[in-house]
């Protein structure tokens, strides 16, 4: 890491403290040491941005502090993050702190994270319609992220939706590019992204809600999030109907950087024939094991 980025991290270790502190100082050492550190977590794509926003609100109802870090398994300059930097990330959050991050269902991270009731670290898990998800990553890496290692491939290799579609579902090796001066990286199927992610819905003391639950029915999401936090040492002393409202106004989608308006279900409006069916082959009994589809006919 650079020296810019190296300063920048150090400083907000201190900014960290301090909030930590001012937090302290208004709900009471005591109260800050009952709650959990919570983290949300999400695959790429899937509403890390809208649930990290719903998490921060919770700074508004009781001692819990916003450290301004970037996701857990990230460096300030936005680079990957080996494992051991990323539990690291994870076991320095102390009771009260508000994370988020792009986090695998594996060790070391299912043994840090899916502790009993009573554990100092709760974990909240978004998940996304792999359809949606795919639509999302496509318009991602074509028009909002041309840094992306996709966008060349899919603007200058691959000519319409459907080829990009496809792209997303089934892969994208280096070998694919037609002989192009592909330089970008290898893009894994969806049924593999998907596999190194839903491990955490097998876990009992994991939070797993869907990024259309928070859009489509927000106000009973969010009741299980308290519902949650509650079972782990925190009620907040306003009224249920308050506690969510003030939840709701957490949520500023535009200001998130990769923000698209895409609802649940626009999948609809871009998957053709040809998409569904090479999806079906791909990823087979996926849609169902989320809860999507209950068969093949859709």
């Amino acid at each position: 890491m650079n020296p810019y980025f190296t300063t920048k991290h150090w400083l907000k270790l201190i900014r960290w403290q301090a909030r930590r502190m001012l937090v302290a100082r208004r709900w009471g050492a005591e109260a800050m040491n009952s709650v959990p550190a919570v983290l949300g977590n999400a695959m790429p794509k899937s509403g890390s941005h809208l649930i990290i926003q719903v998490l921060q609100g919770l700074v508004a109802l009781g001692p819990f502090v916003n450290p301004g870090f970037p996701p857990v398994n990230r460096s300030e300059d936005n680079q990957k993050l080996p494992d051991e930097a990323v539990l690291k990330n994870i076991l320095r959050l102390r009771s009260g702190d508000i994370a988020y991050g792009y986090i695998q269902a594996r060790e070391p991270f299912l043994g840090v994270l899916t502790g009993a009731e009573n554990s100092s670290r709760v974990t909240v898990f978004v998940y996304r319609d792999p359809r949606d998800f795919i639509v999302s990553q496509v318009f991602y890496a074509t028009e909002i992220h041309k840094g992306h290692g996709m966008h060349r491939y899919y603007t200058e290799v691959l000519h319409n939706m459907e080829e990009r579609i496809n792209a997303a579902i089934q892969g994208v090796g280096e070998e694919d590019a037609s002989g192009e001066d592909w330089e970008g990286s290898p893009l894994s199927d969806v049924l593999t992204k998907y596999e190194k992610y839903i491990g955490w819905l097998q876990q009992p003391h994991v939070l797993c809600l869907r990024f259309e639950e928070l859009i489509l029915e927000r106000e009973m999401a969010l009741c299980r999030l308290l519902d949650y936090l509650s079972r782990r040492g925190f009620t907040p002393q306003v009224s249920r109907q308050e506690a969510v409202e003030t939840l709701k106004r957490a949520i500023m989608p535009r200001k998130s950087g990769t923000f698209r308006k895409g609802s649940p279900g626009n999948w609809r409006e871009y998957f053709s024939e040809a998409n569904k069916a090479l999806f079906k082959q791909v990823t087979g009994d996926l849609l169902a094991r989320l809860g999507y589809e209950r068969d093949e006919d859709w």
